[in-house]
């Protein structure tokens, strides 16, 4: 009870839910789609230039674009993975995409590499971060002056792309 003032003010301070429905802006690596949700569409989810097409029913609408965002997500991230360890000359494991709240990637020990998919709502340059950031754990499994050397051979802007991230990350959890 005595902190519930301040719960109240950090609940009000956090950004607005942003609803996957018909007419929703939705962000996409830089980009901003707008949801256009068609009944009797065909197929699922299709973009067409900035607009995303969701068929079927309006009960449907949010997890199908969810799903769709997530295959985009594992489909952008493996190709900027892919690169980026080739470069190094690492062999990187298989790669998936979670829901996950603290972290927006992680490098196993054996070289699997799994990513927020949210991270695919952030502008590229971000995306591009956290990809160089899990691929030079595959040389480096520290934090030490070395790995940060690393990770800036696969992507410039590091600094801009964390301090992004502090700024807005917590906005990409309110999708959905």
């Amino acid at each position: 009870r005595r902190k519930a003032g301040w719960l109240v003010s950090r609940l009000e301070a956090l950004p607005p839910r942003s609803v996957l429905a018909d007419g929703a802006a939705v962000p996409l690596l830089g980009a901003e789609l707008t949801v256009r949700h068609r009944p009797d569409g065909r197929g699922v989810v299709r973009r067409e230039g900035n607009i995303l097409v969701v068929a079927g029913r309006p009960e449907h609408l949010s997890r199908r674009l969810t799903d769709w965002l997530k295959a985009e997500a594992r489909r952008e991230f493996a190709v900027r993975a892919r690169a980026k360890a080739e470069a190094l000359g690492c062999r990187m494991g298989r790669i998936t995409v979670r829901d996950t709240r603290s972290r927006w990637g992680s490098c196993s020990a054996n070289g699997n590499l799994s990513f927020c998919w949210r991270l695919v709502l952030a502008p590229s340059f971000v995306v591009d971060y956290v990809v160089a950031h899990e691929i030079a754990h595959l040389k480096v499994r520290d934090h030490s002056p070395r790995f940060w050397k690393t990770v800036a051979t696969l992507t410039g802007d590091s600094e801009r792309a964390r301090a992004w991230l502090n700024r807005h990350g917590e906005a990409l959890h309110r999708f959905g």
